[in-house]
């Protein structure tokens, strides 16, 4: 493993705007000196751009009180080639942490648009770049999708996983094999992780946990899928930043083979809690702390809210991740228990819509 300091590099986020590409930065220029820190996102509007706007606005604060890093956002597509050109032109990033994606299993599943745009041309124009102008190291986003409905677990990156269960899968899974092209033609390190649920404050509206709550607010019934009986692999925000920030310093080894050519400096790692939570558990805790927040009334009467309803499809009944690789070449393992992120989450909420 190559050994990477972030200090004095210039650092392209892209999705910066998003859940996890917000925070990475937040936490980049918290914790590294003299970094800059070069960040793209369309600010779509697939989910409330109010909360995409909040998270940038944390940013600037934070790149108020570190004139010492430089923080650039530029709105743009990664699927616009000419864009990603443009800031690789001019910045020369020597890594790379690609965040932008068109999220979410189910609406895969009616705007595959999207997917095709946004994962795979947006993703292809990245890896093009990153050939172009070489990169210490490329750290993408994969997905715990991939895995479909494999019936072993945990899930492992040795596991066979050609049979996904919805196109934001299928996206997923061509980044890794894509990846793995270009690392074995141009000699790019590339770094894959495949993230287990990501839960925490300001995250995704779309997310089980956030929908819930609002359905919760409004005095709607909420559905939990398979009568109650998935498990995720719940993995807090704080958790999945920390694992990539530690996998960025390290980059797969270039090296050559016994025939001269190069062995691709490829890497794959789940950054997931190994702990998976039923799903019934999972939203009771989230509505004591909902009411422990302020956000719902003591009396709440949550049984009269919840509906119990099948499968959906593109759905799995259980994601599990074994994350002993990323213990052993990073000495880090998520660890952050449910209810204290579901509190952090309940009381931003709190502040950031009853205020």
């Amino acid at each position: 493993m190559e050994r990477i300091e972030l200090t004095n590099k210039t650092i392209f986020v892209t999705g910066a705007a998003g859940f996890i590409g917000s925070n990475l930065v937040l936490k980049l220029l918290e914790t590294v000196s003299d970094v800059k820190i070069v960040g793209i996102d369309n600010l779509n509007d697939y989910y409330d751009v109010s909360i995409k706007d909040w998270r940038l606005a944390q940013i600037e604060a934070a790149a108020a009180k570190h004139p010492e890093s430089p923080w650039i956002f530029v709105k743009g597509d990664i699927a616009d080639r000419d864009a990603i050109d443009g800031i690789f032109n001019k910045f020369h990033p020597e890594l790379v942490v690609n965040l932008a994606a068109q999220a979410g299993v189910r609406y895969s599943i009616t705007n595959p648009d999207a997917y095709i745009q946004s994962n795979l041309i947006g993703f292809y124009n990245i890896l093009e770049a990153c050939r172009r102008n070489p990169v210490a190291h490329l750290v993408y986003a994969s997905s715990s999708s991939v895995y479909g409905s494999n019936k072993k677990v945990p899930y492992s990156t040795e596991d066979k996983v050609d049979n996904p269960v919805s196109l934001y899968a299928a996206t997923k899974k061509s980044n890794e094999l894509m990846a793995h092209a270009y690392s074995k033609l141009y000699n790019i390190p590339s770094t894959g992780l495949r993230f287990f649920t990501v839960y925490g404050p300001a995250g995704r509206p779309d997310m089980a946990y956030f929908g819930f709550t609002n359905k919760l607010r409004n005095g709607e019934t909420i559905q939990i899928f398979n009568y109650g009986n998935c498990q995720r692999d719940f993995t807090y925000i704080d958790d999945i930043v920390e694992g990539v920030i530690r996998v960025m310093q390290g980059a797969p080894k270039k090296k050559n083979g016994e025939d001269g050519l190069p062995i691709p400096p490829y890497a794959v790692y789940n950054i997931g809690n190994q702990n998976p939570e039923n799903l019934l558990d999972f939203v009771d805790i989230l509505q004591q702390e909902l009411i422990a927040a302020g956000v719902l009334p003591a009396d709440y009467d949550f049984e009269a809210h919840k509906e119990l309803v099948p499968m959906q499809p593109g759905d799995v009944p259980v994601t599990y991740a074994d994350t002993s690789p990323l213990e052993r070449d990073f000495g880090f393992r998520p660890a952050t228990p449910l209810r204290t992120g579901l509190r952090s989450f309940a009381q931003w909420y709190r502040e950031f819509y009853l205020r």
